[in-house]
Formats: C-alpha cells, structure tokens, sequence
C-alpha cells in the first residue's frame, strides 16, 4: 500500500517501456496511471520480435548497466508461466569473420559456432542462449501485473504534457516516437520495422545475420507454434501499413537459411516504429507545468533495456524527494 510520502505518477505511453515503468512504480508504493494513445496491443511494443540484445544505442556505461539488469529480471520471468518469456538457443552469424557484439560474449552457453552449424556463404558466428518474448503474452502479462498494483489505464491523446501534469505530481514520458511532436524533440525519428508471423515448421533454435548498416535484416525467432521472421531497418520512414514486397523479401531472405521456412503458412504481418534518438533519453526535467522524467528513445532496444532504464526512473524520483511539489 501507498505511503502518504510517495506522489502519484502518470505515466504516458504503453508500449513496453510504459508499461514496465509503470509496474515498477505501481509494485514500489507509487499511485500510478496510464495515459495512452493506443493501448499496449496496438503499440510498436507488439510488433517487436523479441530477443534480449542491446544493439545500436548509446550511451555505451548506461546501455551496459540497464541491459545486464533487464536480463537478470526476463531470465527470472523465463521460470513464471504465462509471462511470454523463454530461454532460447541459436547463433549469430556474419558473411565476414567480424568480431561477435561484446554484449554476446557474457550469455549462456557463449561458444564460437562450429563450420557444419554454419549455413552457406557465412564464414563466422557465436552460439549463445538468450532471453527471448513473445510480445502479444508478455504485454497483457505486464498490465495484469500493472492493475494488480493497483494501477488503472486510461485511453488519451496528448498533444503536449500539460493536461497530464493536473493529474499527478509526477509525469513519466514514455511516448515512444511520439515524443517528437510530444516535447518538440527533433533528434528523435522513427526507424521503420517489419515482420512476418508464420506457424513454425518445427524450429527450436534462432538464428540471426550480423547485416551491418544494412536495412535489409536476416533472423528468425521460434515462439512455440510460431516463428517471428525479420526483418527490415528504414531510417525515416514513419509508415505503419506493411508492405507485401518487403514481407516477401524477408521471408525469402530467411528461406536462403531455412527452406522450410518457405512453405510455412503466414500468420500475420507486423510493423513498428522504432523511436530512435542519438542517445536514450532516461532524466528528470522540471518544467512551467511540473516535474517529468522521460523515459523513451530505446530504438530498436526498448525490451533489452526496460526493467534497468525503469529502475533509473524511480531513482529519479526518489532522489527528488520533498521538491517534487515545489
């Protein structure tokens, strides 16, 4: 129960940086709601593959620091059924003899691939086993644990945080990409994701292609009866519709490694916007309106960094302390 001493929190956003930072604060006393503009099955959240990986975002110690946390936590919910998260095995391969992603070399199971474990034209990979989340389970997961706190979401749309800060003594800007037009943050842009949904054809592993700068992406991650194929990075382009020609490619990108990929029916296609910014954006700002603390700019990274950056948010508002309300 809620100490008198802890100010109630409005969190904008339900994807699920909103919504792990909410649970967070719900779970540690605070009185907390959501304002979303969609709710957390139509976010970018949903359209996520997902597998623990920290790559291509900055800054380098925080990034480090909020990923080994959030790996601890999604292996400790990889023991609860019903939370979407399980441990999976695979490799990342690379068509050049690079050096794997420093984040790779301290997972389970860390070993260089061996040549027969290597489709053709790849010279190169490392076998790890690593969290991964079934996005349309883990999601309703978290907001059942959300209103379990004591936490209540509210469908709204916000063009600027005023009204929110009439609401709550502190404000919590998860906004994703929209925190563009949001709080007039224009290093942020959207980096377009798609991906394709098929019954898995019996893969257990994943499999995944270091494709560089590339906006092409080559991976697939098995969930049970389903197998989530990617995908495709574009840099700037804000369109949620997917596109046949793109899901086409990606399925027969992942086909060239797994033919029986190619004959699997199609669930659905999926398509998301990675907010993306030169650096993520985790700090309390005490403005005309009141105190708010962002929390957004993740890219591509936002479930490998969630419960850690989440953390950080409380540390914001504890340290605050009795200023909160002047």
């Amino acid at each position: 129960m809620a100490e008198a001493s802890e100010p109630s929190v409005l969190v904008v956003g339900a994807g699920v940086i909103g919504l792990t930072t909410a649970v967070v604060l719900a779970e540690r006393g605070h009185p907390t709601t959501i304002w979303t503009a969609d709710p957390p099955d139509q976010t970018t959240s949903m359209a996520a593959g997902a597998v623990w990986g920290p790559y291509l975002v900055e800054p380098a110690d925080k990034v480090e620091r909020w990923s080994l946390h959030t790996l601890q936590v999604l292996k400790e919910l990889a023991e609860v059924d019903g939370t979407g998260v399980h441990i999976v095995s695979g490799i990342e391969a690379s068509r050049s003899a690079d050096e794997p992603p420093e984040w790779a070399k301290g997972l389970d199971d860390y070993r260089a691939a061996q040549p027969d474990e290597l489709p053709d034209g790849f010279s190169a990979g490392v076998y790890f086993s690593v969290p991964a989340v079934d996005m349309p389970v883990y999601l309703p997961y978290l907001l059942s644990r959300f209103e379990a706190a004591g936490g209540d979401i509210k469908l709204r749309t916000l063009e600027s945080l005023t009204p929110a800060f009439d609401q709550a003594e502190v404000v919590i800007n998860c906004s994703g990409s929209g925190a563009r037009d949001l709080v007039a943050d224009e290093s942020l842009t959207a980096i377009r994701g798609q991906l394709v949904s098929i019954e898995n054809p019996g893969l257990v592993d994943f499999f995944s292609e270091d494709t560089g700068e590339s906006e092409d992406l080559l991976h697939y991650l098995p969930h049970g009866r389903t197998v989530v194929l990617g995908g495709v990075a574009i840099d700037g382009n804000w369109s949620r519709e997917p596109d046949r020609a793109t899901a086409a490619a990606i399925v027969e990108r992942c086909a060239s490694v797994c033919p029986a990929i190619g004959t699997a029916k199609v669930i659905d296609h999926r398509v998301g916007l990675r907010p993306t910014r030169p650096m993520v954006r985790v700090e309390a700002e005490r403005t005309q309106g009141g105190f708010v603390v962002h929390n957004y700019g993740h890219g591509g990274a936002g479930v490998s960094l969630a419960w850690g950056a989440a953390s950080d948010v409380h540390e914001l508002i504890a340290s605050s302390g009795s200023t909160l309300t002047r």
